[in-house]
């Protein structure tokens, strides 16, 4: 179910685009954040500081796109929300408690060096993605007209970056399983 609500604004995002335009995607998606939001405080009484900031980021650079009628500041957004996760992820390397240890160290127990090492590569995983991200937004196929251009991106941010996201996410799966034990009922 919180997968589901995690991904609930990109798929609205993604199915608007492919009934309406860019800028009708981008005002769904913002109304999709805030049901997301309220959805996951029903639920569980909370908010995820994920959402909170993913809420501010595409208000304000959806709220530019749609008020200036100019689709490079929806294309920015994953970029910065990658970008933040890096900044923050990197910040709590050097505290007590690394970023992922702080998120789940109540539910696994690893040694410093496996949290550590597991903060790095999320790290490291986020400033990639917003790097392709750029790259695909504003240097891939230049050639191509801006609908063209528009489409692969949107198609690139929903299914490449998500992929992408499954594959690592796999990854540290198997990474994480030498080190987990069992644990006594």
């Amino acid at each position: 179910m919180k997968l589901l609500i995690d991904f609930f604004p990109l798929l609205v995002f993604f199915v608007a685009f492919k009934l309406f335009d860019i800028y009708m995607a981008t005002a769904a998606a913002i109304v999709a954040t805030v049901i997301q939001i309220s959805m996951f405080w029903l639920k569980y009484r909370r908010f995820e500081t994920v959402h909170l900031i993913t809420l501010v980021i595409i208000s304000i650079f959806g709220g530019l796109t749609i008020f200036l009628q100019d689709d490079v500041f929806i294309k920015w957004k994953p970029t910065i929300v990658n970008w933040t996760f890096f900044a923050v992820i990197m910040t709590m390397q050097f505290t007590k408690k690394s970023a992922l240890e702080y998120v789940i160290g109540n539910q696994i127990s690893l040694p410093v060096k496996v949290w550590r090492n597991l903060n790095l590569a999320w790290a490291l995983f986020f400033l990639l993605l917003g790097s392709l991200n750029i790259y695909v937004a504003f240097f891939h196929n230049l050639a191509a007209d801006a609908q063209t251009r528009t489409e692969f991106w949107v198609n690139f941010r929903v299914f490449w970056l998500f992929g992408l996201t499954v594959v690592f996410s796999i990854g540290q799966f198997f990474y994480l399983l030498r080190y987990l034990k069992e644990q006594p009922e």
